[in-house]
Parts: C-alpha cells; sequence; structure tokens
C-alpha cells in the first residue's frame, strides 16, 4: 500500500499491489441491440457519445459460428459503451436482455451539470423528455431514463464528490457493517436532515 493512500485515511487495501493492484477503470460495458443505427442515433445524436470504432466480426463464439457488429460509443476517459447486432435473429435472442429490467440494474455515467442539462434538453427536442426523471441525491444529481434497447440509464452530475470522497470512503465499511447489523439510520447528510 502507498502512503499516500494511509495520508488520506483510506483503508488498507484489499487486494496486494503484488498481485498487481486495482482495476484502473472500466474499459466498456457490452449489450446487445435489434437496430444499430436506432441506437447509433440515440447514443452519438441525442446522448452525445461518439461512435468510435465499428468492428464486423465472423466468430466461433460459445459454441456456434456468429456473424455480428460490434460498435464502440467514447466517453472522454477513453472508455466506450459497445453493442453487439447479430446477423441471425436465433442470436439475437439468445443474448438479448430475457426480460424487463428492474430500475436498481442501470449503467451510471459522470458528467458536469452542462452536459447533464445539454442531454436532457436533446431529448426534449427528440420527444423523450416525459420519459426521464431527475432526481436529486443529495451528494448528486441524475438524469434517469430509457435507451432503445431497454436499459436503464443514469447521467450524474457528481460536482460535490470531490470533497465527499475522502470522509465517505474511510467509513464505508463501518457504515455497511452497521446496515448490515440492522441500523437503518440514513447517513446521507445531504438528502436527510
Amino acid at each position: 500500500m502507498n502512503s499516500a493512500a494511509v495520508d488520506r485515511g483510506e483503508p488498507k487495501a484489499r487486494v496486494s499491489p503484488a498481485r498487481g493492484g486495482r482495476v484502473r477503470r472500466l474499459h466498456h460495458a457490452g449489450y446487445v441491440t435489434t437496430d444499430m443505427e436506432r441506437t447509433r442515433r440515440f447514443y452519438e445524436e441525442t446522448i452525445g457519445l461518439p461512435l468510435v470504432a465499428t468492428y464486423c466480426e465472423t466468430a466461433e463464439l460459445f459454441g456456434a459460428q456468429r456473424e455480428y457488429c460490434h460498435c464502440f460509443f467514447g466517453l472522454e476517459d477513453g472508455s466506450a459503451l459497445a453493442f453487439f447486432q447479430f446477423a441471425n435473429q436465433s442470436d439475437h435472442d439468445e443474448f438479448k436482455l430475457k426480460e424487463t429490467q428492474s430500475p436498481f440494474f442501470h449503467t451510471a455515467f459522470e458528467c458536469s451539470r452542462e452536459t447533464l442539462e445539454a442531454i436532457h434538453a436533446r431529448l426534449d427536442a427528440a420527444g423523450l423528455a416525459g420519459k426521464a426523471m431527475v432526481l436529486d441525491h443529495g451528494y448528486c444529481r441524475s438524469l434517469y431514463l430509457d435507451d432503445p434497447n431497454g436499459m436503464h440509464l443514469e447521467f450524474t452530475a457528481d460536482s460535490d464528490a470531490a470533497d465527499l470522497a475522502s470522509p465517505v470512503y474511510a467509513e464505508a465499511h463501518a457504515e455497511l457493517a452497521r446496515w448490515l447489523a440492522g441500523d437503518r439510520t440514513p447517513n446521507n447528510a445531504l438528502r436527510h436532515d
């Protein structure tokens, strides 16, 4: 463990640095679509994530030969949201989302308040703002919506995170243990005064 982590009051690392340390960042999250052009328009034109790569593939995957298109929509940090569209409907049926998702299963993206407001304005221009929800969590403000594939998305403006990170991180294990032991007292002072 490096001394900088100790100086900030962070708990001891759970992974030994000799084994590679912590994961650096999300590379990509992958999903399945039936309509890549509709998905492209939504992510590139409405959300503002540029199409940065398209791979047209034929490969042996999971016991069968499959033809598919694999597109990546880039985020500012170099990570991406990726989608597969299969040429064969039976491949799509095998790998698509199987049922309606709980809103607690979602992908969240960090952005500035200005970016969040710009996305909301583009949703409004596309006639989709009525299907979006804005929620102030106290520590961040989030815009929730579904993409054309039924995926739940969150765009969050997390302007207070830098100020909150150190004390929240230092107490994370103790707060989890307290909650699991049955003490359900809210601890988000920004939301539960």
